[in-house]
Parts: C-alpha cells; structure tokens; sequence
C-alpha cells in the first residue's frame, strides 16, 4: 500500500517498531507529544515479532495473582551477580525501578493485558535469584480485527505458531495446556494472536489510537545535527530522500547489529553460524550514533541461542532454534571427542559459551561441532523440534542403528561415544550428573519433560534403546546487545562523557544487562523498560 507521506516535523522520531520503539512511541504520544515511527522493514514488530513475548519484569504488580514476591534490591543483586564486571549497576538499578511502572503504564492506558508467569529464573540458584518464578510476563491474545488496515502489515514469526500463547506451549505454564482445535478455529476466524505478535499487535494499537504516524519501507540513513544537537533524521522511503525533523529527540530503537558480518567479526567474543533473527538488524543506529560521536557498551555481548540448519524451505530462515530438545530425558550433547562438555539443560544463551570454549593447543573451538544425541525412545516421546516422529527419521537428523555406526557416521571416535553414554547411564540410574550437574537447578528442571516440571526425572534418562540420531548444533544469536553508551534516561552518551542532545537508544540497540539474562523475556524487559524511559524524557524535553 502506498503512504501518505508523513509531516516534515514531529516532537519524537522513533527509527524502529519492535516492543523498545513503540512502547516508546506510545509513552511518547501519552504524554502528549507528536509521534512518528519508522521501520525500515516492509512489516511492523521487528525481532519482537518473532519471539515468545515474554518480558522479565522484576518486581511486577502482576506477581501477587500466583502467589510470587519480589523487591527492587533482590533484582539488583541478581542481575549483578551475572555482571562480570561489564554491567553498570547504575543501569541495572534504573532498568529493574523502571520495570513495574512501565508494564502498570502500558496496561492502564494502553490496554496491554499482562498476566505473570511461573517460569524460573535463567539462573534461578544465583543470590536474588527466584526458583519459583514470577517476574516473567506474558500477554493475552490480541484481536488483529482492531489494527483494520494495519493487520496484515505485521510481522509473522517463522518459529511459532500466531495463535498460541507460549504459556500453552508449557514454557510459561506447569504442564503445557494447548488450546482445543475448535478454541483454535475461533481465534483464527477473530484473528486472535499470541506470543511476540500478538504483543505487538497490542502495543501498534495502542500507538494507532494515540495519533502516532507510523510508516513502513523508511530506513533511516543519518541522523541530522546542528551544533552537536540531534533535530531530526533522513530517511529513504517511495516519496524519496526526506529529512524529518525532531523538536524534542529521535530514539533509535533500530534492534542489533548480528546480521552485519563486518561489525559481528570487529566487536562480538566468538563466531556467529548463522543470526535467527529478524534480516534488518544490520546495526543502523548503531553507525548512526558512532558517526554522532557515541560512547559504546557491552559490545561483546550478544543473545545467543544454540541452531540447527534445517533442509531448505522447511522454515523462511532454513534454521531453527534449539531449546527443548536438548533438556529433556535420553539425550545428551557431545563434543568431537565424543565426550560431554557442559550441562546440556542449561539456559540457551549461556550455554552458547561453552561453544565458544577454546582449545589453546590447537588455537580452535574446543567444543564444535557439536551435536545432541538421543534414543529411539526419545525420539517416539518427544519428537524432533517439536515435529511429533511418524517412523521416518527427520531430514535433519543423522541415525545410526548403534552408538558406534552413529559415532562413525559423525566422525567421532566410537569408544568414546560409548563410553560417554555408559557413564550417562549409570549416573543417570544413580539420579544424579556429578560431571556437569545438570538438573539440580530449578531451571533444568522446568525445561524438561514438560509434564515432569519440578522433577529431576523431567531432564535426566538414559539413552538405551536404539537406533540413536544426532542433530548438529551451531552458535546462533536472537540478537545483540551492544551499542551506544545510555544514562537513566536511555539518553545517548558521548565520547566526551556528555549527553548528546536529542538522542536516545533503547532495546537490542543498546540493552544494559551486560553478560546476563535475567529469564524468560530477558530481551524485552529492559527494551521495553528502556523505551518507557526514553518516551517519558523526550515526551518532556523543551522544544527546540
């Protein structure tokens, strides 16, 4: 659909329409500023769009409804306890004090229905740390019949399924409760969506009816600046080249730079196969605000996420994310030695480090390539990426009748592999992992089995019953974390050490976690909380 071209000047620019940008734009428009938003992509929603939808919002007014408690310093303390040293508690504090706010915000004027969530912690064991839950939120099914020319102009997720709330799918629920065939024809016909499109389906809607001028196919090139002052941007769209200009600020909420091969190789710690996100994240804002003398931070750190390449034209991504598979019973992962390396039920964005563990002799990845290996018993139970086993071993998987034809099949030594799997077996049968671990954590124990969540029975089996398959992992990210240094505010930060006027950056653009990840939704919290922030400020900055 062609578009009216937009004004040539608003009180806020916001570059980008995933959760960061438009909760940022509607904050923005409710406090009664002049709002514009524009995407670079065809479809609005951006990796938000993609996700589950979770948001890890600590302390949230939501907890209470199952039973959950929470406070400021023990979020703070949590999410430092996984600092490193690269976090900025000063950031840290502002993210976890802003957070309930800005889901209470967003639900009483925007009409974003929240409802908390049992899932544990990612590091549930950590001090601050919460086993039971309850600071991840998800949202209720949203009608795209209210977006009316806009519904088909976001953007669908290649991994799940638009009409499922990822509580049903047993990531956010005690036992998975997926919706009846007919209750699934109903939201089809109303065309109610969950997950990370539904999400943003609710936060555009909020947007639409707040007067924010959204446009789509307008990639921003430049930032203009007059006299170190950010007024505006110049952006590329079918009316050609314009320059729109900001009265208070332009946020760039623009998401990473993981699909930039040039900037992954300069700034992140280890190889990338291949980005499960979104194609447009190619770190516009990114060179936008270098070029405007930003500060950087967390550079290094990105989402990552363990990815099996899939045969062609399974999914639009050819690739898919591995996160289930790899938890429950009969399985294990082994490295090219054939031997386990790390506890397999461990979080996928920590679990990419042991990935990148490096073998000093052979200046090489100790641990890739990589594979998980499973039981025909698995397999008959839990199927393969959640794709139910009807007899046929999956293209993507590689089987051998024994560990030792599959050990040769792999090319990893067969007296390994066995002995590997023989010492799984009797510590398995003994209930424990003295190697690596695995399930003594709350969350191992929630990603298993789903219908075995709280028992170290969902995660632990021994793998006994032939034939065997493999599946090869890769490293993958779901996006990067790094980017302009921000204040409280979320105002961009420059090498001198001042704010640079009129600029902002929020979500994957510049996400201030460091080397954490806080839960389910650890993306969006603080992209989310961070948008509020940036919205708020811009919304009461002076005109210039």
């Amino acid at each position: 659909m062609t578009q009216k071209p937009s004004d040539d000047s608003y009180d806020v620019i916001v570059l980008g329409s995933g959760a960061a940008g438009l909760t940022a734009a509607f904050t923005a428009a409710h406090e009664g500023a002049t709002v514009a938003v524009f995407e670079k992509n065809y479809r609005v929603g951006g990796t938000t769009a993609w996700s589950g939808g979770h948001m890890w919002v600590p302390n949230n007014n939501f907890m209470g409804d199952i039973g959950r408690a929470d406070s400021t310093e023990e979020a703070v303390t949590y999410l430092m306890s996984m600092s490193r040293g690269i976090a900025d508690e000063t950031l840290v504090r502002a993210f976890v004090e802003a957070a309930p706010k800005m889901a209470d915000y967003l639900s009483e004027n925007g009409g974003i229905a929240f409802f908390a969530v049992p899932t544990p912690d990612y590091h549930p064991e950590h001090p601050g740390g919460k086993p039971t839950g309850g600071r991840s939120l998800g949202n209720e099914l949203f009608s795209f019949d209210e977006l009316g020319e806009w519904r088909d102009r976001v953007e669908v997720s290649p991994y799940y399924s638009v009409y499922y709330r990822m509580d049903e799918l047993g990531i956010g629920s005690a036992v998975p409760k997926p919706p009846s065939a007919a209750e699934l024809a109903r939201r089809e016909v109303k065309d109610e969506r969950g997950a990370g499109g539904g999400l943003i389906g609710a936060l555009l809607h909020a947007c639409l009816r707040s007067g924010v001028h959204v446009e789509v196919s307008t990639p921003a090139v430049d930032l203009q600046i007059e006299d170190g002052n950010v007024v505006g941007v110049v952006i590329d769209s079918e009316q050609g080249r314009r320059t729109i200009l900001a009265r208070r600020g332009v946020v760039l909420a623009t998401g990473g730079f993981e699909w930039n091969e040039e900037y992954r190789r300069t700034f992140l710690r280890g190889t990338v196969h291949k980005p499960a996100s979104i194609h447009t994240n190619t770190g516009d804002g990114l060179r936008m605000a270098m070029k405007a003398g930003a500060a950087l931070q967390n550079m290094r750190e990105a989402w990552w996420i363990p990815i099996t390449v899939l045969p062609e034209g399974i999914n639009s991504m050819d690739l898919d994310m591995i996160n289930a598979d790899r938890t429950r019973p009969r399985s294990i992962m082994i490295n090219r030695l054939g031997m386990r390396y790390t506890n397999e039920a461990t979080n996928y964005n920590t679990i990419v480090g042991a990935f990148h563990q490096e073998d000093v002799n052979e200046f090489n990845y100790a641990n890739l390539p990589t594979w998980i290996i499973v039981d025909q018993r698995n397999i008959e139970t839990y199927g393969s990426r959640g794709v139910p086993y009807n007899g046929t071993t999956p293209d993507w998987l590689i089987e051998g009748a024994t560990l030792r034809e599959l050990a040769e099949r792999l090319g990893v030594p067969a007296d390994a592999l066995e002995a590997t799997v023989a010492r799984w077996n009797a510590n398995v049968a003994d209930g424990v992992d003295p190697d690596f671990h695995r399930g003594e954590s709350a969350h191992d124990r929630w990603w298993g089995d789903p219908y075995k969540k709280g028992s170290i029975d969902g995660t632990l089996g021994p793998l006994d019953t032939g034939p065997y398959y493999a599946m090869e992992l890769k490293p993958g990210v779901i996006g990067t974390k790094g980017g302009p240094k921000v204040d409280i505010h979320a105002r961009v930060i420059g090498l001198d050490d001042e704010v640079i006027p009129g600029l902002y950056a929020v979500g994957n653009a510049s996400s201030p976690t460091g080397a954490g990840y806080g839960g389910s939704g650890g993306t969006l919290g603080p992209a989310m909380s961070f948008g509020w922030l940036a919205g708020r400020h811009a919304a009461q900055r002076a005109e210039r």
